[in-house]
């Protein structure tokens, strides 16, 4: 009978509810594990006996204990009630056993689950005050201690141990036939034991009188199975919430101890964290090694991909805000984007050139910063372009990001459309490239699940660069799409373990990056990625594990895998470093020996210096010199004007009264409509070459024609971008005007000046003329017999007729400026008696220059003649011959040049000198702003070895302080 008892206690034995311990995992399978992620480890125990079984996450009610007849082989049944009351006794005291055993077991391993999870607090002791460490002086743990109750009252609280091993073993000699059941019984306690969680009881049995075989039927492998997969899923969802929430507990706390202290009893200052000073190194990399050649071997985690295959997505999932510009189809990412994620008590991300800082938790500020990324990836694309190599640097700060450099490259193309450039694949290829071949850099390559996997590009591309796969983590995006188009779930499964790509992975994962709708959040993307997993088959069914699914796990996956890296090649770049610094200083001292390492930036602060200093020293010039300059230059612009449309036409005039009128009327008209714009222009030129001369005259030992290029630049663009004051040409017309009505001449001093200014300009057209008569007869006879030199046969046509020409007038001295029709006629006929065929379009272009010639001679003649003529002047030219009508026209010319100088030197000093230094200051702002345009300005071997040597410096400083941190960090 007893062992009919046993028999049934094993045949009706149920699971029970377990809390299983936790496996950390580790980088040892083709996928990456990391210590934070916990998943269960079950294995199944082999039984003889078919027992149902439950999920650990349900809570069922206790059933009434009941005990059912069995037969057991050929035995008669027997009616003894000793054994069934033994049996009842032991099945009652073996659940308050298992109990009180397993709950205590239990309740052990999960406090020290807890207190393993909970992070290390010591560092932040300091938050706590000072009166809770010292606690212990006001309490009396004496007093305590008496008034608890002794250890002999506990006890008497417990169970009687004793006994109970004393009844179980009579109960153990008194059923020696079923010694081997027995034992069977206790295998099987042991087992739920192990399982047991306090509070609930571990077994289910019938009673003798209940119909259990049609109740209860065996279980089949396949549902134990489904059953264990199932609980096994909700207890690492369980887990994994708990997870979560004791992270957000800790990001809060991390957030307040980061936060600076408004009281001001706990300042520190906060040094600058690892990934920031690692990601300082790959700033000054990227300046000094912009094509990444082999001198870069620092890792970088790369992200690539095909177009619209969700990177974007995913590392907006890791950064935990939506920081790019979005668009459906289109390329949008269009330029490397470099983001160095940190953690920090705010969410907020700024650019490496930029002090501005964008809070990620307003939407206006996600949109500006959006916007700001588009801007500058438009920017970087040259005008015939698609895509630029040229890196965006992006820094972003929160709670409980994990920290790592990740680099978003443009998608792989397969097809160039409409409104690409035709190299744009080639140029998206390249780009991919000059990333991934870096030996040290983490490619993290994603596909989307949602196509077919032959229609992927990346992956191929991917397997060039990596063909071992020891540094590529694979990443399947749109998961929930893949389930629901794929037909086949396995082939989920052949990607996800690397069989149906030829490419080799370090890891693989599986995420869901929202719904499709670029408004979602990053909390609902994350909500909806975790439910989409808990009910996803490929979960249930063991196709995916719980640490390759969710973005979370990925960033923590990769977070591990790059930091790793970074500490294997982060020293050897180092001395790389070293290497270089001293070739390059060696390199200096042998071809510059006696010159200082000034690199480009160095180089633009002295040679901007030193084109302010000039712009003072062009302040510095003396109200002489202009007025000199100005005034000399006015009249060389201005004498043509004068002398022929102005002084000639009225010389032609028979008396001194229509002499005066025509100059009045004509300078009146000159001053109305040209001169004063000519004046602004010759002041603006004289400025201009004054400035140049400044600019380029060399200083002697102390010049650097390594400046040139850019003072001549700097002068260029000044010049551009200066304007004369509108307001000078009208103070100008009035002052003019003015000083040519002024006919009063003061003294002889004042006469024989103008005399000297007459003669000086009629000097200079005279001899004007006689050059270009030389040059329309050919040479005369000397230049003909000592230097060789023949005359053409239309200068002989021009000679003679000059000669003829000549002839006339010194039978006319008076002869007017114009020949008449019968003159022409005339000299045309003696001309052609002679042989000469002329054309009259000839003879008078001869005419007008030997009548000017004439002409001339005759005014210089007349000047020599008024030079006793200011009395005359005085009297107004009464009663006498002479009339120097034209002196006092020269006069008041040169007084008004002389006063035109004196006004525009004085709005030279006073306003446009300055106004010129201004914008030499803006225009040198301006190139000190842009990169480009000093390295195209400031170039050569030395300029570009300093450069190449400051970097090196700068890289190897930050190389070695960051190796220090890193040294102290562990």
């Amino acid at each position: 009978m007893c062992s009919e008892v046993c028999q049934s206690l094993v045949k009706y034995s149920s699971g029970t509810k377990g809390s299983l311990p936790l496996q950390k995992l580790h980088l040892v399978s083709r996928s990456i594990y990391h210590s934070h992620h916990p998943i269960l480890k079950l294995q199944r125990p082999h039984f003889r006996t078919s027992f149902q079984q439950f999920s650990s996450l349900t809570n069922l009610p206790l059933r009434k204990l009941k005990l059912s007849p069995i037969k057991y082989g050929y035995q008669p049944r027997r009616n003894f009630w000793p054994a069934r009351l033994a049996a009842r006794l032991l099945k009652l005291r073996y659940l308050i056993l298992g109990s009180a055993v397993g709950g205590g077991y239990t309740a052990k391993k999960t406090f020290d689950q807890w207190k393993d999870m909970i992070p290390d607090l010591s560092d932040y002791k300091w938050i706590v005050p000072d009166i809770v460490w010292e606690i212990d002086e006001y309490i009396d743990w004496e007093k305590i201690r008496k008034a608890l109750p002794d250890s002999e009252d506990l006890a008497k609280l417990a169970p009687d141990f004793d006994k109970i091993v004393e009844s179980l073993s009579l109960l153990k000699d008194f059923f020696t036939t079923g010694h081997k059941l027995v034992s069977e019984v206790i295998e099987a306690s042991d087992l739920l034991l192990l399982l047991g969680s306090p509070g609930e009881t571990a077994f289910r049995a019938t009673d003798p009188g209940s119909e259990s075989d049609k109740r209860y039927r065996k279980v089949s492998d396949k549902e134990k199975i489904d059953q264990l997969q199932e609980e096994l899923l909700h207890t690492q969802l369980k887990y994994q919430r708990i997870l979560e929430r004791l992270e957000k507990e800790n990001k809060e706390l991390r957030k307040l101890v980061l936060q600076k202290d408004d009281k001001g009893i706990h300042h520190r200052k906060l040094k600058k964290s690892l990934i920031d000073m690692y990601s300082e190194v790959l700033d000054v990399l990227s300046d000094y090694d912009a094509s990444y050649n082999t001198q870069d071997h620092l890792p970088r985690v790369v992200v690539v991909g095909d177009q619209s295959a969700g990177k974007t997505s995913v590392l907006e999932m890791i950064a935990q805000a939506r920081i790019f510009p979005r668009g459906s189809g289109e390329m949008m990412t269009r330029s490397p984007v470099k983001v160095t994620l940190s953690e920090g008590p705010h969410h907020v991300a700024l650019f490496k050139d930029s002090s501005r800082e964008f809070d990620l938790t307003k939407e206006e500020d996600l949109a500006a910063l959006r916007h700001e990324i588009e801007l500058r990836m438009r920017k970087n694309v040259k005008e015939g372009c698609t895509v630029s190599p040229e890196t965006i640097s992006l820094n972003v700060k929160g709670p409980g990001l994990q920290r790592m450099v990740l680099v978003d490259l443009p998608g792989v193309i397969n097809t160039v459309t409409s409104g690409m450039a035709p190299d744009t694949k080639e140029t998206i290829f390249s780009i991919s490239k000059a990333y991934m071949q870096n030996p040290n850099a983490i490619i993290l390559c994603i596909q989307d699940g949602s196509v077919d996997a032959e229609r992927s590009i990346v992956t191929d591309l991917v397997s060039q660069m990596d063909p071992h796969g020891r540094r590529t983590i694979f990443v399947l995006t749109k998961v929930d799409l893949a389930e629901k188009n794929v037909a086949s779930p396995s082939r989920i499964q052949q990607i996800i373990e690397g069989k149906l790509f030829p490419m080799k992975a370090l890891g693989y994962f599986a995420v869901v990056t929202g719904k499709g709708n670029s408004s979602e959040s990053i909390e609902a993307i994350r909500d909806y990625e975790e439910e989409f997993f808990q009910n996803s088959k490929l979960l249930k069914t063991s196709m995916l594990k719980a640490h390759q699914v969710t973005t979370r796990n990925l960033s923590l996956a990769v977070s591990d895998c790059f930091w790793k890296m970074v500490r294997e090649s982060v020293e050897q770049q180092a001395d790389s470093f070293k290497a270089t610094r001293f070739n390059l200083e060696t390199e200096w001292k042998n071809n510059y020996p006696r010159l200082r390492e000034l690199d480009r930036n160095e180089l633009f602060e002295k040679a901007k210096n030193e084109i302010l200093d000039e712009v003072i020293s062009l302040s510095q010039v003396t109200p002489k010199h202009w007025e000199e300059i100005l005034q000399q230059s006015l009249w060389e612009r201005v004498s043509t004007h004068v002398i022929e449309n102005i002084y000639l036409p009225a010389a032609q005039t028979m008396n001194s009264g229509t002499f005066n009128t025509t100059v009045d009327i004509k300078l009146k008209q000159w001053t109305d409509k040209q001169l004063p714009n000519k004046a602004v222009e010759v002041a603006w030129e004289t400025l201009q070459e004054e400035f140049s001369r400044f600019m380029t005259e060399p200083k002697g030992k102390e010049h650097d024609d390594i400046f040139d290029k850019l003072k001549e630049a700097v002068k260029e663009e000044t010049i551009k971008r200066h304007k004369w004051n509108d307001f000078a040409e009208d103070s100008l017309r009035v002052i003019q005007h003015n000083a040519l009505e002024d006919r009063s001449i003061s003294d002889k001093q004042q006469w024989d000046a103008a005399i000297y200014f007459m003669e000086e300009a009629l000097q200079a057209r005279l001899k004007d003329t006689e050059n270009a008569i030389e040059n329309m007869v050919g040479p005369d006879w000397k230049k003909r017999w000592l230097y060789w030199k023949n005359r053409t046969q239309e200068q002989c046509v021009h000679n003679e007729t000059k000669n003829e020409l000549e002839k006339m007038l010194k039978c006319n001295e008076e002869h007017p400026a114009y020949l008449a029709s019968d003159e022409i006629t005339t000299v045309r006929k003696n001309l052609e008696s002679r042989g000469v065929e002329v054309d009259p379009s000839l003879i008078k272009d001869t005419w007008h220059q030997v009548y000017r010639r004439h002409f001339l001679k005759t005014a210089l003649n007349h000047c020599n003649l008024c030079r006793r003529g200011f009395y005359y002047y005085q009297r107004h030219f009464v009663d006498s011959e002479l009339e120097c009508n034209d002196v006092v026209l020269f006069w008041r010319i040169q007084r008004m040049l002389a006063i035109t100088a004196n006004t525009l030197r004085q709005q030279l000093t006073n306003t446009e000198v300055r106004r010129l230094e201004k914008n030499v200051k803006e225009v040198l702002e301006d190139f000190a702003e842009d990169s480009e345009k000093k390295v195209k300005l400031l170039t050569g071997k030395r300029v570009q070895l300093a450069e190449d040597l400051k970097k090196v410096r700068e890289i190897q400083e930050k190389l070695d302080a960051f190796i220090e941190a890193l040294h102290q960090e562990k």
